[in-house]
């Protein structure tokens, strides 16, 4: 999987999905609360397995789809962050 240079947070792209749909009608919807899913469209939370399943069979779309946003949002998150240097383990 190649990364995206400063990928989107995944809420930012459900936004776009919504479109006129109020969070509200969707997180009821999709059997979630409409803070769980306002917290997503916020960029406040990210996209668990179970939320991929459930966007995937609202939208038509795979739960892969939703995932690997998160996923390449939350490695170039981590890309950023400082760590020490780690040598390679040799065997």
């Amino acid at each position: 999987m190649s990364r995206m240079f400063d990928p989107p947070h995944p809420g930012d792209v459900l936004k776009a999905y919504l479109d006129r749909c109020p969070v509200a009608a969707l997180a009821r919807h999709i059997g979630v609360s409409r803070v769980t899913l306002q917290r997503i469209v916020n960029g406040a939370a990210g996209i668990s397995p179970d939320m991929a399943y459930r966007l995937a069979a609202a939208f038509g779309t795979s739960p892969e789809l939703w995932a690997g946003m998160q996923l390449q949002y939350d490695l170039h998150a981590a890309s950023k962050l400082e760590r020490p240097p780690i040598e390679r383990i040799t065997a």
